[in-house]
């Protein structure tokens, strides 16, 4: 594997591959020094043309706690804010001897046009490009579904798949690229994965996608899913009106007090995960967010060994 651009590229042994790897990594931040020596004198490089907390921080931990270099470069004051095209700001960055690029770009297929352009010679890592994918997040997120089920079933996580898992995916489908990312990464580690939004928030085409596609949120989680992902409203992205009110989407696609109660009193063992940020109160309550089966700060902790993982494999290539 030379570069990681999207989940759909991913086999399933590649994938489970990365995710054993991963649970390797995160014993690393168990231990009282959280380094190892993997990537010493090579350097990353973030590449970061949108704004990000989480993925942007995972991923310099990430490369720090394997020894690399890191040079975190940020589109804001930088040269790219006065017109300097992908490639000038490409072969500047090969210019100071980088080894892997982490690029993050509002374009889709921003990472695919600078890992096959011949412009570098450096791994490139997708951190999420448009509305297309966002593969890293999509691994934490099956490492941690893994982790779920392994806690139920009390069976190690190692070399196995997402076989007969559910997977209920909600919100704004037709903006995520976490929502595609997760869709082909699960159905290739043999989860099912059930879309739910409003028709305005379905992307053209999603019929044609391996999900089952339901408009109605309550009939998806009475069917007892293994976990419930909701996904963030990207305001930012949306230039129409694509609901009523955020009143009327979080009573209608929201997991609200009253279906964490529904859960409960089913004794539903589902898992809750957002992949943040998260809007409170609209896509998911409080008590939701905050509730046991809350997963959130565990996806968070998950991103850096899976980064980790991804990282170690591009560059070294040993198992």
């Amino acid at each position: 594997m030379r570069h990681l651009l999207s989940t759909r590229d991913l086999t399933r042994d590649q994938a489970i591959e990365i995710l054993d790897t991963a649970d390797r990594m995160a014993e690393v931040g168990q231990q009282s020094v959280k380094k190892l020596p993997a990537l010493r004198g090579r350097t990353v490089v973030n590449l970061f043309f949108e704004d990000s907390t989480r993925t942007r921080i995972s991923f310099e931990s990430a490369a720090k706690r394997l020894s690399a270099d890191v040079i975190n470069f940020s589109a804001k004051g930088s040269s790219v804010s006065k017109g300097e095209s992908l490639k000038d700001t490409a072969q500047t960055l090969m210019a100071m001897d980088a080894d892997a690029v982490v690029i993050r770009h509002g374009t889709s297929g921003a990472p695919q046009r600078l890992a096959t352009a011949g412009w570098i010679d450096a791994a490139v890592l997708n951190a999420g490009d448009g509305k297309h994918e966002h593969p890293t997040q999509a691994l934490l997120d099956a490492m941690t579904l893994r982790q779920h089920r392994a806690a139920l079933a009390g069976e190690e996580t190692t070399g196995t798949g997402l076989d007969g898992m559910h997977v209920v995916i909600v919100g704004d489908i037709l903006h995520s690229r976490v929502a595609r990312s997760n869709m082909w990464l699960l159905t290739t580690l043999g989860a099912r994965v059930t879309f739910v939004a409003p028709p305005t928030l379905m992307p053209v085409g999603v019929e044609h996608w391996p999900a089952d596609v339901v408009f109605d949120l309550d009939t998806a989680l009475a069917r007892d899913p293994d976990a419930v992902m909701l996904l963030r409203v990207q305001r930012e992205r949306m230039h129409a009106a694509f609901f009523p009110s955020e009143a009327e989407y979080a009573r209608l696609w929201g997991l609200t007090p009253e279906r964490l109660a529904a859960l409960d009193a089913a004794g539903a063992t589902t898992a809750i995960m957002h992949p943040g940020p998260m809007n409170r109160g609209l896509e998911i309550s409080s008590a939701a967010a905050d509730s046991p089966r809350s997963t959130v700060l565990r996806q968070v902790s998950n991103g850096v060994a899976v980064r980790m993982a991804c990282l170690y494999l591009l560059l070294t290539g040993a198992r």
